[in-house]
Formats: structure tokens, sequence, C-alpha cells
């Protein structure tokens, strides 16, 4: 490192402000706003380095997502739009949490292991969410790029999944889409239009081509308001909660999934289609209220049996070979499970708790579609696939019903993000097959019942006491706690618990589900209860 990085870096202002451990977790950095001025000027420098290496340019995200509002955070995209591949993890927790007199050895220890060429040009794509801290947080990033003389192209105001998006164009040359904002909103709008023509009428008592979207006061709200300029009339979309309240309070697709409740300032008619997204915009989840003012809620398991189910009748029709496959984690309801198996007939993988696992997993596929139960998700095709689509749609020699499905394909490929679970992209996905279908939300639901579930957090004093294993869904420690579950769960019918550590706050996640819905509370009280107390719970202890 020459001397100029060296007295960059030493003559930042940009100081270690808190001494207690920040760890990377599976979307970054996450904690209390206050605490990561200095972790946002190394995550710069961290950015510079790994664009070096890499070659291509490096994303840096500042969001917290789903969390308060008093809270942000950072994470760094890869080329591919992936998250920072694991071993960085690592490389990031060190030099975050490194003393201010350390920080140019730790640099240099980073250089000199990896072997990076210094020499070569490195170049950051910044964005952020509406958050207040946001901004200085930025400032503090673009000191840190700009340290070791790294190229910024800051987007500004932006949607995690537009941010993925935007890394992915630039180091493809445009090849995916164009690497703007605007090449944004065209590329999926585009590709939504086209499906709805083929189809020139529906029925209306069934679907309706409107939708009420809860946008949790984000940074999607704005990205929603754009998008319906590109989009028009071929969905109206009205929003709320669209940045006048305060950020995820009461509202966003966490609070409507874990809750199960009407967010704050929407009172839906009945049987209404609605949808929930999250502070930055890459979860969705789908919910509506009946006669009686039961709340219905469609996650993340149902839009990927949605999704599964449509892209393989479009194969079949296209008489397609392709190779497709669902990833879940142990969060996935066992309805969903069973009827993407045995009903739909499609291969199901079950992988740790996290995008970049499911990711991963479903690259194995020709075509991979994963989704969180908490709305995270996409599809994946492989450039076989891909091509394998386009000469299908391109070949004369296939009957015309083949030629279309394939068409409809390619169009469906164009929909979807496939850098990042994108709440938006995943509603004009959603549309498209509910459109496709004739479906209104209710036919949606009736194609499988889900078992009654909940989840609970339990505040404990150390998350890192827990370690789980099998994709999350046994407990390793504390030595004996998985033991106790066990036979709490062999109580219930068709009972299931698992718990998890969260990645970026001191709570311990349980999730339980069974036969009966007056009997899911008690089973995740009782699972809850033995996290208290072996895991040294604070507060008082969950009860019924």
């Amino acid at each position: 490192m020459n001397i100029q990085y060296i007295k960059n870096i030493e003559n930042s202002t940009y100081s270690k402000q808190h001494n207690g451990l920040i760890q990377y977790g599976t979307s970054g950095f996450r904690t209390k706003a206050d605490y990561l001025e200095h972790v946002l000027y190394r995550m710069g420098v961290l950015a510079v380095l790994r664009s070096k290496i890499c070659n291509a340019a490096i994303g840096l995200m500042i969001t917290a997502s789903h969390n308060v509002e008093s809270d942000n955070g950072v994470k760094l995209v890869d080329p591919n739009g992936e998250m920072l591949e694991t071993s960085w993890e690592t490389i990031a927790n060190d030099l975050a949490n490194a003393n201010d007199t350390d920080i140019i050895t730790v640099i240099q220890r980073i250089i000199n292991e990896l072997k990076i060429d210094m020499s070569v040009s490195a170049t950051v794509i910044t964005g952020r969410d509406t958050r207040k801290s946001s901004p200085s947080l930025l400032d503090a990033a673009l000191a840190g790029i700009r340290a070791l003389n790294g190229i910024v192209k800051d987007f500004g105001i932006v949607t995690t999944p537009q941010l993925h998006y935007l890394v992915v164009c630039t180091n493809t040359n445009g090849n995916y889409g164009e690497p703007t904002l605007k090449g944004y909103y065209t590329k999926f709008s585009n590709a939504f239009e086209r499906m709805r023509k083929y189809r020139n009428s529906f029925n209306s008592d069934k679907y309706i081509a409107e939708l009420q979207l809860d946008a949790a006061n984000g940074v999607g709200a704005l990205a929603m308001k754009e998008f319906q300029k590109y989009i028009g009339s071929a969905l109206k979309v009205n929003i709320y909660n669209d940045g006048n309240g305060e950020l995820n309070h009461m509202c966003g697709a966490d609070y409507v999934k874990i809750q199960q409740k009407i967010p704050l300032n929407m009172q839906p008619e009945v049987n209404a289609r609605c949808a929930s997204i999250d502070g930055d915009a890459d979860r969705i989840v789908y919910f509506y209220v009946d006669e009686t003012k039961k709340f219905h809620i469609l996650d993340g398991d149902r839009i990927a049996t949605l999704v599964a189910g449509y892209i393989k009748e479009l194969l079949q029709e296209s008489s397609l070979q392709l190779n497709l496959g669902l990833v879940q984690t142990a969060y996935a309801n066992a309805g969903s499970t069973n009827y993407i198996s045995q009903k739909l007939k499609v291969p199901v993988a079950c992988v740790s708790t996290g995008v970049k696992h499911l990711h991963s997993k479903a690259t194995e596929f020709d075509i991979g579609v994963y989704f969180e139960a908490n709305g995270h998700g996409t599809v994946v095709f492989k450039k076989t696939a891909i091509q394998s689509i386009s000469n299908a749609a391109e070949n004369t020699m296939l009957k015309e019903n083949e030629r279309t499905a394939a068409e409809k394909l390619i169009h469906i490929i164009n929909i979807i993000n496939q850098t990042i679970g994108d709440a938006l992209s995943d509603m004009l996905l959603i549309e498209t097959i509910l459109y496709a279908k004739e479906w209104s939300i209710i036919e949606w639901e009736k194609s499988y019942t889900d078992l009654p579930n909940k989840q609970v957090k339990v505040k404990v004093k150390d998350r890192n006491i827990i370690t789980t294993t099998n994709a999350e869904r046994q407990c390793v420690t504390p030595i004996g706690l998985q033991d106790e579950i066990d036979k709490v769960v062999a109580k219930y019918s068709k009972g299931r618990s698992f718990i998890r550590p969260s990645g970026t706050e001191d709570i311990v996640r349980v999730y339980a589900e069974c036969e009966n819905l007056s009997d899911v509370d008690k089973l995740a009280a009782e699972v809850s209860s033995l996290v208290y107390r072996f895991a040294g719970g604070i507060g008082p202890e969950p009860t019924l």
C-alpha cells in the first residue's frame, strides 16, 4: 500500500465510536445507526479491495431493511449481484472491529494475503435507503472508497434490488439490462406489458387489475410511484404507508408476516387483493380480509408454489425438457412442501436461512425457484436454459402453442429480477400469473392448506449460545435443548418447531406449527420458554 493511501486512512476523521462487536450477518452489518460511521468508512475501503481482486464493480448498499428507523446497515454486493463471498465476511468482521491504531496493519495484511494488485482500478456502485442516518453514512463510505482512489458511481436513494440490478448490468456491459434506473423500470415493465397482450380480456369478477400496497414507509414507495408511470393502466397500485409515517412501524412485510395483522393505515375492502413490502423492497407478501374479518396471508411459500406451478405449466406446453426445482428453508410451511413435492411433482431442497444459501442452491437447477417464507426470493435461469427457451420460441417447426408457451417463458424471464429477491419485480410476476390464470386471491389461496403456524422472538444475552445444524432445523447447543424441544413437539399432532439465532441482534427466533390452530400458541410458548431457560433469556419468561 503506497504512502498516499496510508496518509489518507491515517487522516480519516471516522474513528471507532463503538467498542462492541459488530458482526457481518446474512444481510451485512446491521445495528444502531450511531455505531456505524467507522464501519461504513472501512467497508468503503474493503469494497475497493474487493473490486480490485474481482476486476469488476462492487455494490455497497446502505440499509437496515425491515429494522426500526433508528437502525441502519451496510452490505457489499458481488459482481454477479450475489451476496458477498462467504470468506470475505470474516475479512469484513476483522476490518470493522479492528482498533483505529491497527487499521493500516489489517488492510496491509488483507492486501498481502490475497495478493491484491493495487494498481488495478476499482469501481464501487453505491445506494442508500430513506433513513435519516443514511446520508451521513454514505459520506463515510465515500470517504473510504476515495481513500484508496476508488471510482464511485452513486445512485442515491434506491431499493436494494435496484442496486443489485445496477451492479450486474454494469459488469455485463448492459447484456442483462441498461445500467440505469430508467433501464430497471423499462426492462421489467416492458415484459409485464407483453405478457398482458396474450389475452384480450379477462373475467373481472375474478381478477381485478388493482392492488392495495403497503410500502412500509420506505424506499419502495418511491420506486412504486415511478413504476406506475411505466406500467400505466395495466395495473393500478394504490400505495399506503408511502413515506409520511415511521419506517417499518406496524407496517411492512415483516410485520404482516410475523404479526399476521393488517398494516397500520390500511382498511382494505372485503377480499381485496393486498400486498406488503419491506423497508428496502426486497420482500413481499400478499394478504386479504374475508367477509368474517378473518385475516389471510399468502407468504413466500404461496408465492413459490404459484410461480413454480406456472413455470411448470409453460414447460409442459412448450415440450421443453428442463430441470425445474424449488428451494425452501426450515420456515417453509409443511403444507406448501407437501403440495410442491406431491401435487406439482417439483423437486424440493431445504437450505439454511439466508438468500445467499437459497440462491446458491437454486443455481444447481436449470430453473431454480426460491422464496423464504418471509417473501424474499426470485427465480434463476441457467444460460443454457434461456438459450433452449429462446430457440424454442423461434423454432417454426414446433406447434404454435409450443412456440407461444416458449415466448411466454422469455417474457417471464424478463419480468424477473434474477440478481436478488425484488419485491416489485416479484409483484409484477405474481400479478402476471394471476391475470393469466384468471385467479382472484381467494382462488390462489385454495391451491393448498397451510398448517397453523407462529413465530416468536426471545431476547437473550448472547445469541451465539445457540448453534444449529441440518439447515437450522436442529439445535446443537446448548446441549440438551433439542431433546427438550423434541419432547414438546411430540405432544402435538403434525407438530414441528425449530429455533435459530438472529444474524443481527441478540434474539432467538422460534418457529412452531401443528395441525390444530388452538394448539399452535401453546407449542410456540413452550418452546420459547425452553429457549429462555437454556439460553439466558432477558425480561419476563415467555408464557401463553
